[in-house]
């Protein structure tokens, strides 16, 4: 083989491996860890619908989900690197920005929080207000958890000093519900299907404030107060578009599907492990929740706003701090989603 020839096809094997190499390169970085902060909470069900639909892989991105006790657990594996983004609560992203965190949501999926202050049934008869909970034993999910922060929030609207709180945490799912119905807290930060499970076994179960639909939330918040979304570092976002473009779509995908299916045909899509053994009961809470799920995906500025209202009142760090909420949140790849589909 003449010399000129040989060069020349040394260098096309070189391009066709530097090739290869981009191209494995590209693979490997189309593959998401994504920390969820209680899989078996229906907060967090579009999450998980979205890898059973098979959206993610429709989107064109590999999501490996890492489940977690609560918010905080979840947001602990992304900041310490172990996660590239969190399924969890919006209001991460505000606490975080007064301590000097960039963080951002880019798509949201709940309009509500869910959350409901539960009595447990063994405590029923001691605890008859919010007012009641000072000095005693309270659950959330983890401590540090969005539950937590609702928690302090509703006890401060109540006059009720959080301190006096003892916080604990319980998880959002089975565990939570033992806890009540053993009477080892007096009262717990719940969300479905738990409170419905709950409910269904103990009919006269006492509810002290509730946030499962939006004239629930309008009484606690004043306003709309959006939960669940999908969020990480500002830094990581904007490195890794195609990726979140990819989630944001199969999310928004997955929020069309659920506005167009019953509770029935959306519990059958969901795995056996976090529907459970009462699948009725999980049904009747899935139609507690639908209200909750967001049809567009996009985060209202107002209730960014409210959130920030909230926290102010009740994080001395918060209300002190002066946070650009617009740096929290983007609704860029939700348009740019609706745009296509």
């Amino acid at each position: 083989m003449p010399t000129k020839f040989r060069r020349l096809a040394t260098a096309l094997t070189a391009l066709v491996l530097a090739t290869g190499v981009m191209t494995g390169l590209a693979k490997a970085q189309s593959k998401v860890t994504l920390a969820i902060g209680g899989a078996s909470c229906l907060c967090y069900l579009p999450t998980m619908l979205a890898e059973a639909l098979g959206e993610y892989k429709k989107a064109g991105v590999n999501v490996e989900l890492i489940q977690f006790k609560g918010g905080s657990e979840a947001l602990k594996a992304v900041m310490g690197g172990s996660a590239d983004v969190v399924s969890g609560y919006f209001d991460h992203t505000v606490n975080l920005a007064a301590k000097g965190q960039n963080l951002q949501s880019f798509v949201v999926y709940d309009r509500y929080p869910g959350f409901a202050l539960v009595v447990s049934p063994k405590h029923t008869a001691s605890i008859k207000s919010i007012k009641d909970l000072a000095n005693k034993k309270v659950g959330v999910s983890a401590p540090g958890s969005s539950t937590d922060f609702f928690l302090k929030y509703i006890l401060s609207k109540n006059g009720v000093d959080p301190n006096s709180v003892a916080v604990i945490g319980v998880g959002l799912g089975a565990t939570a519900v033992a806890s009540m119905e053993q009477g080892e807290i007096e009262a717990a930060i719940m969300l479905d299907p738990a409170v419905t499970l709950l409910a269904g076994k103990h009919k006269d179960l006492k509810i002290l404030s509730d946030t499962r639909s939006q004239k629930d939330t309008l009484a606690v918040f004043g306003g709309e107060y959006p939960g669940g979304a999908l969020y990480t570092k500002a830094d990581w976002i904007a490195s890794h578009e195609k990726e979140v473009q990819a989630m944001t779509n199969a999310i928004i995908n997955t929020l069309k599907w659920i506005h167009s299916h019953t509770p029935e045909e959306i519990a059958d899509k969901m795995p056996a492990e976090l529907v459970g053994k009462d699948k009725a009961l999980y049904i009747a809470a899935l139609k507690n929740t639908l209200p909750m799920f967001s049809e567009t995906g996009l985060m209202d500025p107002k209730g960014a706003q409210a959130v920030l209202a909230v926290f102010s009142q009740s994080v001395p760090a918060i209300r002190d701090a002066k946070i650009d909420l617009s740096k929290t949140y983007t609704n860029k790849y939700v348009e740019a989603a609706n745009k296509t589909n």
